[in-house]
């Protein structure tokens, strides 16, 4: 099945786009009036701002957490159902904060209340008004680690060759995207953000608002491609409570659910930051790398099968993460090379598995790195801190040139949180990209940097552990 090789923009501004989309076998547009949600620093000068103070308000009053009046209710939703790191991460969040959007309403009473969202491109300290611990204010939570995202930030989502949507393609944003900013900002910020209890702090919504707008931004501009909107990518229901569900085809774009964003461009430069009294513009999910993390001691495992559909090819046992960075060895045997370049080369070409039925074949052709048994330290849990992980940065000389090449994910207390609350206590990063970007000819060991990202407010000492750090094949796509 070929993939969809032209805009979501191109499809509906067609001269016959909107006749097209109305025949396709989804939901048709509803015949209410379209609402506009704005960014916070507006939205607070609206009549709408007293609405959402009160509804919040309201909520968090309502102990009995099975009523969706309630703001538990709207927590283990998320706790329950929400999916990260894994396909329908976006389509599902816009889903579900369309529902508390429904739910806000309700209870104001205010039938005009949108949900506002955080530019933090724009603005990265958080709004003062969920900062200030006066009482009676419902949008403060205690236990934050930080106000100011900006280390959370990159650009590398939205460069011109992010042009795929769903996991399973090459550069794909939503990916991308998930792995930074949106992980970082949770980690940066900390407290419940932190965990996947992080409904709990209302700036999670303004956050998430922030993350459907970035997406429907990048989803507008002409050269990117998303799954044709009568693919089977959209087939089925989302599930957000018993007797709550959505059609994924009505997550195709906020015209579908009736909303748009004030602003539907994505960002193109950092914001400014002040930092020790001056004004600095850097890339700070970037930021220099001026030689590659020194070699921990760390003993190895070996390369053996893990199940029937993944092999490891070796890897590193019992790793310790501190405020320090860290590069770890992997040695690789001359049979697990080759299986190494056998997989990059089976990916050359990149096949849609996503929005395909077509049958995968079975082979270890998939290859990722996998961060397993792990575990976060009582201060690792209050977050303001998270680290970029690489593969084979260069070994001497600046390493901040090539960086994005070699960037695999990020890892922090939030993707921890994630991997034991659904149950398997590990992070999957797929590494396809990044071998065929750094080259797998003659390969005889790989290099696993992690590269710590702080806040302005973060832990010392012991914060993650790792049981083990490996390089797998799958024969399963990522």
């Amino acid at each position: 099945m070929s993939k969809n090789h032209f805009s979501r923009r191109s499809f509906l501004q067609g001269s016959a786009s909107a006749a097209a989309l109305m025949s396709l076998p989804m939901p048709a547009m509803s015949a209410g009036p379209v609402s506009t949600r704005l960014e916070w620093e507006v939205f607070k000068t609206t009549p709408q701002y007293a609405s959402f103070l009160n509804a919040v308000k309201l909520m968090k009053a309502v102990t009995d957490a099975t009523k969706p009046t309630s703001w538990a209710y709207w927590v283990n939703v998320h706790m329950n159902y929400c999916p990260h790191m894994v396909p329908y991460f976006l389509a599902w969040h816009r889903g579900y904060i369309y529902y508390f959007e429904q739910q806000l309403r309700t209870v104001s009473g205010d039938s005009l209340l949108t949900l506002p969202y955080w530019d933090y491109y724009t603005y990265p300290t958080m709004p003062s008004e969920f900062t200030d611990p006066s009482s009676g204010n419902a949008l403060y939570v205690s236990g934050r680690a930080n106000s100011n995202v900006y280390s959370a930030l990159t650009l590398a989502p939205f460069a011109p060759t992010v042009i795929n949507f769903q996991r399973g393609t090459s550069n794909s944003f939503e990916a991308s995207f998930e792995s930074a900013p949106h992980n970082p900002v949770h980690n940066i910020i900390g407290g419940w953000m932190a965990d996947m209890q992080s409904p709990t702090d209302p700036i999670f919504y303004l956050h998430h608002a922030n993350v459907d707008r970035l997406w429907d931004a990048w989803a507008q501009q002409p050269q990117t491609t998303m799954p044709y909107p009568n693919s089977s990518y959209w087939s089925g229901t989302f599930t957000y409570a018993t007797g709550l569900t959505m059609r994924k085809s009505k997550t195709y774009m906020p015209s579908l659910l009736n909303y748009q964003y004030s602003n539907q461009k994505v960002p193109t430069a950092m914001p400014l930051n002040a930092q020790e009294g001056r004004i600095i513009r850097v890339q700070a999910q970037l930021s220099p790398i001026l030689v590659r993390p020194a070699l921990g001691s760390f003993s190895t495992t070996p390369p053996r099968s893990i199940a029937t559909t993944r092999r490891s090819l070796g890897g590193v046992a019992n790793l310790t993460l501190n405020e320090r960075s860290v590069s770890a060895r992997v040695p690789l045997q001359a049979s697990g090379t080759t299986s190494l370049q056998d997989a990059v080369a089976a990916n050359a070409s990149t096949v849609d598995t996503a929005s395909t039925s077509e049958t995968i074949t079975t082979t270890f052709k998939y290859p990722r790195i996998v961060l397993d048994k792990l575990g976060v330290t009582s201060a690792g849990k209050k977050g303001g801190y998270f680290y970029n992980v690489y593969l084979n940065l260069p070994a001497s000389g600046s390493a901040d040139v090539e960086s994005q090449s070699h960037f695999l994910g990020t890892f922090g207390p939030f993707e921890v949180s994630g991997a034991i609350h659904h149950g398997e206590g590990s992070l999957v990063l797929p590494a396809t990209d990044v071998l065929r970007n750094v080259g797998v000819a003659n390969l005889k060991e790989v290099v696993i940097s992690l590269v710590r990202v702080n806040g302005p407010n973060y832990p010392t000492g012991p914060v993650l552990t790792v049981g083990e750090m490996r390089l797998e094949l799958s024969t399963e796509g990522p």
